[in-house]
Formats: C-alpha cells, sequence, structure tokens
C-alpha cells in the first residue's frame, strides 16, 4: 500500500484553509498547518478531530524565515516528503496612493504578502515529492488591475504572481508545478467588516477557492502550471 499524501498549508487555520484541510483530510493526506491567532486554531481543531498522526497544528510567523524552514522540517521529518504546499497567508490593510503610502504600511503589506508567501515556497522545496507536487500561492486580481488607493498591496501580489512564474520555470523538468490563485476579494467576515458599503452579494466563498486548491492540489492537475488562476467569479472589486 502506498504512502498517504502530505499537504503542507500555511496560514490554514483561515477561512479558504478551513474549507480546504477536510477536504484534502477527506481525501487521505496527512496535512501540516500553521496560524498565528490562538482562536482561529481552536476552531480548526474543534472542527476536525483528528490526531497528529494526521494534522499537525503548529503557530508560526511567516515572516519569519527560521521559523517556516523548521516547520517544514518537522513536517517532513513527521509525514515525509510533500506533495502539496499550498501558502494562504496573506492580507490586506486598507488602501493608499503611491504618493500617501508611508514606509510602515509598505513593509506591512509586502511582509505579509509576499515575504511570506517567498518564505514558504523556499522553505518547502527542498521537501517536496519527487513522484508529483504541487505548490500554489495566492496571489490576486489587482497584481494585474492595481486599482487606485492600494497601491502597496497591488505591489506586494504582483511579487507574489512573479514568484510563482519564476518557481514553475525553475522546476520545469521535475514533477513539480507551481501556480497562483488570483481572487478579487472573498466573502468573509473580515472583508465584509473592512468594506461596510459593499455589495458582498457576488463575492466568491471559500469554499469555492477551496475547491479550486482541492482540484490544483491533484496529480490531475500536471498540465497546469505557471498558470495565473483567476477565482474572482462575478465580483468586479
Amino acid at each position: 500500500m502506498s504512502s498517504p499524501n502530505v499537504a503542507v498549508i500555511p496560514g490554514g487555520t483561515g477561512s479558504v484553509g478551513r474549507c480546504l484541510i477536510p477536504l484534502l483530510l477527506d481525501r487521505g493526506f496527512k496535512v501540516a498547518t500553521t496560524y498565528l491567532l490562538p482562536e482561529e486554531a481552536a476552531e480548526l481543531e474543534s472542527a476536525l478531530d483528528y490526531d497528529e498522526d494526521r494534522l499537525i497544528i503548529r503557530r508560526v510567523d511567516a515572516v519569519n524565515q527560521a521559523a517556516v524552514a523548521s516547520f517544514m522540517a518537522e513536517a517532513a521529518e513527521a509525514y515525509g516528503p510533500f506533495n502539496v504546499m499550498a501558502s494562504l497567508v496573506g492580507g490586506w490593510s486598507g488602501g493608499r496612493d503611491v504618493a500617501e503610502t508611508d514606509d510602515v504600511r509598505l513593509d506591512r503589506m509586502l511582509e505579509l504578502n509576499l515575504r511570506t508567501a517567498w518564505n514558504t515556497t523556499r522553505a518547502a522545496i527542498p521537501h517536496v515529492s519527487k513522484d508529483w507536487a504541487r505548490i500554489i500561492l495566492m496571489g490576486s486580481k489587482h497584481a494585474f488591475d492595481a486599482p487606485a488607493g492600494q497601491a502597496a498591496y497591488n505591489v506586494a501580489k504582483a511579487g507574489v504572481v512573479a514568484l510563482a512564474k519564476s518557481v514553475a520555470t525553475e522546476l520545469l523538468d521535475t514533477n513539480t508545478t507551481c501556480n497562483a490563485l488570483l481572487p478579487s476579494v472573498i466573502n468573509t467576515d473580515a472583508t465584509r467588516a473592512a468594506l461596510p458599503y459593499a455589495d458582498y452579494v457576488n463575492w466568491p466563498q471559500p469554499e469555492e477557492i477551496a475547491v479550486v486548491i482541492n482540484f490544483l492540489a491533484s496529480e490531475e492537475s500536471k498540465v497546469i502550471n505557471g498558470a495565473f488562476i483567476p477565482v474572482w467569479g462575478t465580483a468586479i472589486i
């Protein structure tokens, strides 16, 4: 009998991760995931009754390269080579035009979105399975259409898109692919609170994004590599 597949999901206690991880567990994966907020970890643990032989949850600040590398090494030691690394860490903290964006806000968006994607990808690559592996990053629709008023976020997510393309090219002759999803805004409590006057009827649901990631996290997705996949549905922002 072949060994179970292994998925590592940095930031998996967020809204998308909480939908994705049960899908992977149902497919027989062993899953290692990270959190920052204890309440999110508690919510995931209460929803998923699994021992550490199937699910590892660790507090890791994905901005910290050493902490990320240690987590990846622990996951590989416990479960073996990774078939999937889906980095779901990221965030948006309001908007500013370029001339109005101070260094603190710029650094925060670059660290939270680009640095975390870089750290998790770089630390995962040495541990990916030679049989097949999928690296999945969270870019943004706004990396391409770059709406006014959120320049730092747009730039950070454009960097994530470039990272995904770079990794896909570097690993072209292997059984590892790398792709980036392009959401716009996802229908979560946090985004509704941040945009209280927006019409969120057409915003994609976290579970809809998770279904797309679940497909990419499969052997059957091998023909998709270096792609930027729109997952904004009919949302216009």
